[in-house]
């Protein structure tokens, strides 16, 4: 499987581009895993990656493009093997959060580059052609790089932020529901939230935190939208209260 990874948006004819380049002449099934990443922000979609990156298997490619600094000479191409899945994007910290979960990992600064490429657009230009290169076994030009190295090597293991919001409004955090007990409120712009099962344990508009399908803590409201309730952005701080 090939999953892309992105923040595009669902219109316009980039996706499709970038799917073109990989499907000329490879037989892979190419997955739209997603193209609303948090905008221009790698380190959110660092740690919404890292948990979405718990389904894939070993031999299965992810093309991750969230890169603000598109085109800049000292933006380095990365491979990342984890775990015998591989990663191909910016070295922008948007891997970093699952290179440093992962048993296994080595990277790569990957130094080809196709003949012709456009400034802006390298999801299309170079990392698809680098993931069919990698598919068919081809040589890249390449030079590992420590682990140490990456940018985003120095996030943090958990990330008390809002790092995401769904289309109802649920608020995604970058935080690991096994860290807290059932018992912890988690609060944001001083509105607190405490825990329930899921969205029928709770009274309509009732805010409250569970663990979302990711593993991740999602604070949401039954039927109504959390975000709005809460006043919150992707960003916006989230503190634990632990009794």
């Amino acid at each position: 499987m090939i999953f892309l990874f992105t923040d595009f948006g669902w219109n316009g004819p980039y996706i499709g581009e970038m799917k073109a380049v990989l499907s000329c002449d490879l037989t892979d099934t190419v997955i739209d895993l997603m193209h609303d990443a948090p905008v221009f922000n790698p380190m959110a979609s660092a740690y919404l990656l890292a948990a979405l990156s718990k389904r894939f298997v070993a031999g299965d490619f992810c093309l991750g493009v969230v890169d603000p600094g598109v085109g800049d000479d000292n933006r380095r191409v990365l491979y990342v093997d984890a775990d015998d899945v591989h990663y191909i994007g910016p070295d922008n910290g948007l891997f970093a959060v699952l290179a440093a979960r992962a048993k296994r990992v080595r990277c790569q600064e990957i130094r080809w580059r196709p003949q012709i490429q456009s400034a802006s657009f390298h999801g299309r230009d170079v990392f698809a052609p680098i993931v069919a290169r990698l598919l068919h076994g081809k040589p890249l030009d390449s030079q590992e790089v420590p682990l140490a190295s990456l940018v985003g090597a120095d996030y943090p293991g958990q990330l008390k932020e809002v790092i995401y919001i769904d289309h109802y409004g649920n608020v995604i955090t970058g935080l690991n529901a096994g860290i807290c007990s059932d018992a912890t409120i988690f609060s944001v712009e001083d509105k607190r939230a405490a825990h329930a099962h899921t969205f029928s344990s709770v009274a309509p508009g009732q805010l409250f935190w569970y663990e979302n399908s990711m593993g991740l803590i999602e604070i949401a409201a039954n039927q109504a939208n959390a975000c709005q309730l809460l006043g919150c952005e992707i960003g916006t701080p989230v503190d634990l209260i632990i009794p």
